[in-house]
């Protein structure tokens, strides 16, 4: 296998096709980059802007460029000597008639060839929650009307925009209400044919036979026949349901709350032939080099996948999975990849860069106006329980009444209990029992949560029935099922309870609330990261190492400026107290008390500080008005306290969108001066962390990803604010500038570092891939402001050395503390490293001997790269 030194992921749509990719290839080549990173490629729902919503995965998206593009790109990739990773999306799909396997579905129902590609429960019709209202009041109100669908050459339910086809045993309905020609003919030939010929066969009457306009007025004045509708509606495969019921009552799995994304069951050795055709296909064929396999713990058999994925693509193609960690959780050695998507890189990072005495302080004033929130896991528990009975309570009640027809003698209410109760409790996304018993960490993890879950339930003998079932103790298929869907929940759970609940709910240091993340745990310093680099290089040396993706909560940078508050903690908070007090004209006045509440203000203090534009405009602040004010909104829905995705308060949110507002407005005089002066030291800080945080990344075990534009400054918001299109225009030119670091301004001295490192890794890659991690002793009084370590490969080795903890300590622009701040402190070398080096930062020598004085390295330089000469 011959493994990436760097990957860039490339977000595609939005403007972004194969033909503008291929523009980007000698920027990209230059920069270090080894393998572009695509987001998915294949055909997607219309307009889709992310491409997870694939609606043939067998087909590249004519909107990207389609077949002809990626050629084109994969040839210029190639030429460039350049590899490509592709983004693959296994365990679902659209659920839009723009599938043609859900389309089939939804016309022939259980006899459809698709039927069993896609998780559904076929005990009764599949359920489509898509009325904004009941079926009853859309009936009434006119919504719902029978149609042609003249794309495809049949009879459909028009709901708005949305055509579902209808069971062809229903066209003989239809045309007893009508005297039409053409529907006589179709209903006829749907008596007698199916399978591909249907569609043709039905196209032929439809564009061969009678006047449509005529039959398109018929089926109006039908449509107006409330009685027919609702007949013809009990007739289909599936039932049209208002979306607000899919919480509760849902017959087919979906990708976490997302009703528009149904589950598939690759699984099935067919149903992986069918998805995968293309993907091998361009893998055989040498146009792709690696894979990132899409939300994994979703699959029901994920060790299963991995395995036949890799029978079909071979030895030497790259994969890695997403999948997120919990804290001390490794990757099952048994899977056949070469690790994550990075993730956990994300946490070693926040816990190197947080101060934890200021963590300490933060807490205190956070806790004083934050009330029950400011409870992290009274909030975690809260937060799951929501998740488990409400946003996944159909998911929950399924699992309860498989366990109850395994076990009749158990109440179905006391297995529920037991049910909620271990998926409040579960510490990590999922296990990975899917025939015989648990391995021996899954069962650890298993025991713990059941030990913790138990001290709340008045009798475990429902628990203990359940028990049974996860650790593979009982026979059946009932039993099997119930263990995968249970595993394939469990994640769910955790992550919209997690991310996208409690991460927007507890607010102390938003840096902290990363996918990922555990911003309840006191930061341990270097000593920390160098263990987990220890690890990393141990289990996953050839996982990807991220600083942002798609699906962070923040860019990076601003993730980096963050951190500092941890260092000003007492400033920081006296000025909340201030802004707040400021601001104050800007609350509303609403039933249940002023808006928005403090913790909520104590949030978008922290997002505006995160995202704050140093050449900040007072005359121009429409764009970041728009970003921030889109953010406030999001953020108190995704918190789920006062409004919500599902049930939206508008007073609310008004109030929460004006004061957001109000922190931005030019005429906002007072607060902005004050703002822009408190922001300066931690601007500065912020910017030497995001260089700090750069140069671990490209040299820590693990390959560098590098998130589209992030190689400069990306102070990005969570998406869709972090899915805008990069600057490469100006990041091209910022590349092709000479001349010394000290002239660079701070954003290009970051493109420049990331350059620097990833040409190293591409001279050097037998260093980076297999060199040991070795950290570096660092004596003297600033010892604890700055991290060092030596990668180590026989003869060859490199050193790195990041300062960390710098709030205050640096002079408005200037990216380093000067000699005199470091002292007496200094990096010990070992003997085999003791040779003449140089700093590839700069490209000064740094003299033979046992030690680094770090005045000489640090005094006059952000951060430090030696290699030997």
């Amino acid at each position: 296998m011959t493994l990436p030194t760097a990957t860039y992921r490339i977000q595609f749509r939005n403007g972004m096709t194969f033909d503008r990719a291929c523009g980007l290839i000698p920027y990209l080549k230059t920069l270090g980059i080894s393998h572009l990173y695509a987001s998915p490629i294949f055909t997607a729902v219309n307009g889709s802007t992310h491409g997870y919503d694939v609606t043939d995965a067998n087909d590249i998206d004519p909107a990207l460029g389609g077949r002809a593009g990626f050629e084109r790109l994969t040839e210029s990739l190639a030429a460039a000597g350049m590899g490509l990773i592709l983004d693959i999306v296994p365990n679902h799909m659209a659920a839009s008639p723009e599938n043609g396997w859900w389309r089939d579905v939804l016309a022939f129902g259980r006899q459809s060839p698709y039927a069993g590609h896609f998780d559904i429960d076929w005990s009764e019709p599949l359920t489509l929650p898509q009325l904004g209202q009941d079926f009853e009041a859309a009936l009434a109100a006119g919504e719902l009307r029978i149609v042609l669908d003249e794309t495809h050459g049949n009879f459909a339910f028009a709901y708005f925009e949305t055509l579902l086809p209808l069971n062809p045993s229903s066209y003989g309905a239809i045309a007893n209400q009508l005297d039409d020609p053409v529907a006589t003919g179709m209903a006829e030939a749907a008596a007698v044919i199916s399978g591909e010929d249907f569609a043709r066969t039905m196209r032929d009457i439809l564009f061969e036979g009678g006047d449509r306009a005529v039959l398109r007025q018929k089926l109006e004045d039908i449509s107006a026949d409330r009685d027919f509708v609702k007949s013809l509606h009990e007739a289909q495969h599936w039932r049209l349901t208002h979306w607000k019921e899919a919480a509760r009552h849902l017959s087919y799995r979906r990708f976490f709350e997302v009703t528009g994304l149904v589950g598939t069951r690759v699984e099935n050795p067919s149903v992986f032939e069918d998805m995968h055709r293309l993907t091998i296909e361009l893998v055989h064929h040498g146009k792709v080099q690696g894979l990132r396999i899409d939300h994994v713990d979703g699959l029901a058999e994920p060790k299963a996948y991995l395995d036949r994925l890799r029978d079909a693509v071979g030895p030497d193609t790259y994969i890695v999975v997403e999948k997120i960690l919990g804290a001390g959780e490794a990757l099952p050695e048994s899977w056949p990849v070469s690790g994550t998507t990075g993730y956990e890189f994300i946490a070693a990072l926040s816990e190197l860069f947080v101060d934890g005495g200021g963590l300490r302080r933060l807490d205190d004033a956070y806790r004083g106006l934050a009330g029950e929130t400011g409870d992290l896991e009274e909030g975690r528990r809260l937060a799951k329980r929501l998740m488990v009975e409400r946003n996944f309570a159909g998911e929950t009640g399924r699992l309860a009444a498989i366990a109850a027809g395994i076990f009749p003698e158990i109440n179905r209410d006391e297995i529920a209990t037991a049910l909620t109760e271990l998926l409040i409790t579960f510490p990590v996304y999922r296990t990975y029992g899917d025939g015989g018993p648990l391995a021996w960490q899954d069962s650890a993890v298993l025991a713990a949560t059941a030990s913790q879950a138990m001290g709340r339930l008045d009798d475990r003998r429902a628990l203990d029935h359940v028990l049974r079932l996860l650790e593979g103790k009982v026979d059946g298929d009932a039993a099997h099922e119930f263990r995968i869907r249970f595993q394939q929940l469990s994640g769910p759970v955790m992550a919209k309870a997690t991310e996208d609940t409690l991460f927007y709910r507890y607010n102390r240091l938003l840096a902290a609330n990363e996918v990922g993340g555990e911003p309840g745990k006191a930061p341990d310093g270097p000593e920390g990261f160098h263990r987990r680099m220890a690890e990393r290089a141990r289990l996953q040396p050839d996982g990807l190492s991220a600083s942002a993706t798609h699906d962070t909560k923040r860019g990076e940078d601003a993730r980096a400026r963050l951190y500092a508050l941890s260092e000003g903690a007492d400033v920081f908070a006296q000025a909340v107290a201030r802004w707040r007090e400021m601001n104050r004209p800007w609350l509303t006045e609403l039933p249940d008390g002023a808006a928005p509440e403090p913790n909520v203000e104590w949030m978008l203090y922290q997002a505006l500080a995160g995202i704050w534009p140093e050449d900040f405009d007072r005359g121009r602040t429409e764009e970041l008005h728009e970003r921030f004010t889109d953010y406030a909104v999001k953020a108190v829905r995704e918190a789920k306290l006062h409004t919500g995705w599902i049930e939206q308060d508008a007073a609310y949110e008004d109030a929460v969108r004006a004061y957001a507002a109000a922190l931005v407005s030019p005429e906002n005089d007072a607060f902005l001066e004050d703002f822009e002066r408190v922001l300066q030291p931690f601007i500065a800080a912020g910017y030497l962390n995001s260089l700090s945080q750069t140069l671990l990344k490209l040299t820590a075990p693990g390959i560098p990803d590098i998130y589209q534009g992030s190689e400069g400054f990306d102070f990005s918001l969570v998406d869709p604010d972090n899915r805008r299109p990069a600057d490469h225009e100006r990041l091209t030119a910022w590349l092709a500038e000479a001349g010394p670091i000290a002239k660079l301004q701070a954003a290009a001295l970051k493109q420049r570092i990331v350059a620097i490192g990833l040409q190293l890794r591409q001279r050097q890659s037998a260093l980076f891939a297999r060199g040991d991690y070795l950290p570096l002793k660092v004596t003297g009084s600033r010892r604890e402001h700055v991290l060092a370590f030596a990668r180590v490969h026989k003869d060859n080795f490199a050193i790195v050395a990041a300062p960390r903890l710098m709030f205050g300590w640096l002079d408005p622009g200037v990216l380093f503390a000067g000699p005199e701040f470091w002292e007496d402190t200094a990096i010990a070398v070992p003997s085999p490293l003791h040779g003449l080096k140089a700093d590839l930062v700069t490209g000064k020598t740094i003299e033979p001997g046992g030690s680094i004085a770090v005045a000489a390295l640090l005094g006059s330089q952000p951060v430090g790269l030696i290699s030997p000469i």
